[in-house]
């Protein structure tokens, strides 16, 4: 079985893999912005050579909180009893910062959602992580402007 990218890390730096039903909510938000940020990162950087401010500003429409909790709004009929719970684990969790720009629900459910991806990223599962990431953006209304996108690739 191949490595996942937290176990290769970790291996790396000498660190034994935790149980992640240890970590609070607000770590597993913490790794799942991180992860999360990456992957849309990836995907917009795979699109093609664009100017960098292009690209932060089309990955920040889909990162910030607003379209974190539109997606989750979209996933939640999709996931598990076990991803539900981590889900309300971390929209549960009480956070003393707040995302600008955003309403107390948008970020509540915004790191739920980033709790259930560092969950799904520390236990590998990245095809499922994965998936989840395709179905919400496919339901997201700025997603679905696959026109706007490619305009703004040119």
């Amino acid at each position: 079985m191949e490595k996942g990218i937290n176990e290769y890390i970790l291996e790396k730096f000498g660190i034994d893999q935790m149980d992640i039903r240890g970590y609070s909510p607000l770590v597993l938000a913490y790794i799942g912005d991180g992860i999360y940020d990456l992957v849309i990162r990836s995907m917009m950087v795979g699109k093609g050579n664009a100017h960098v401010n292009d690209l932060h500003r089309r990955t920040s429409q889909l990162v910030k909180a607003h379209a974190q909790s539109q997606m989750i709004g979209i996933l939640q009929p999709e996931l598990t009893e076990e991803e539900f719970a981590v889900y309300k684990r971390g929209r549960n969790a009480k956070s003393f910062t707040m995302a600008k720009n955003s309403t107390v629900a948008d970020y509540r459910r915004a790191t739920g959602f980033e709790a259930l991806m560092g969950y799904l990223y520390l236990k590998d599962e990245m095809e499922r992580m994965m998936e989840l990431i395709l179905k919400g953006l496919d339901g997201m209304e700025t997603w679905r402007d696959k026109d706007e996108i490619r305009r703004a690739d040119h």
